[in-house]
């Protein structure tokens, strides 16, 4: 890119740009990807733990092992998108370099599933505390793992 072109404003920069929330937009600029990931984060965390009510205590009465995986795979789409897209910009040039980095992204929350599986095996299963507690506990440990999986690894910056 030369000099005299500017970055391409994607939505949250346009957002950030209005009348009134632009006073917050150097601070967002500063910040811009953690607080895209605690934004995005977030709406997977409340898809989560919706998608674990409804698929056990709530409707389904799934295996809490079987419901956390389901609405695993659920939410890992959802999450390479919106990581890939607007936390990380993520872009690749080729199909090779996106393979590369879907399956790095993948490997990487499933070792985050076997994480959280884990968990919910001890305390929910074994000890037989409440599910949604447990649930919740398990997915703040995993959204840190996530992060740092995705910033040092999935999404690193080429030098």
């Amino acid at each position: 890119m030369e000099s005299n072109e500017t970055p391409k404003k994607d939505i949250f920069d346009r957002i950030m740009s209005l009348p009134v929330l632009n006073i917050f937009e150097p601070f967002y600029k500063k910040y811009k990807e953690g607080l895209l990931y605690l934004f995005f984060g977030g709406l997977t965390f409340f898809l989560s733990i919706f998608l674990f009510w409804f698929m056990g205590e709530g409707v389904m009465h799934l295996n809490p092992i079987v419901n956390n995986t389901i609405d695993w795979v659920i939410c890992v789409a959802f999450q390479f998108f919106t990581n890939r897209t607007w936390v990380f910009d993520g872009k690749v040039d080729n199909k090779k370099d996106f393979l590369k980095q879907a399956g790095s992204f993948t490997a990487g929350r499933l070792f985050t599933l076997v994480v959280e599986d884990g968990l919910i095996f001890i305390f929910v299963t074994l000890m037989k505390f409440p599910e949604m507690p447990v649930k919740l506990g398990a997915t703040f440990i995993v959204i840190v793992l996530n992060y740092i999986i995705s910033k040092l690894i999935v999404f690193k910056k080429k030098d």
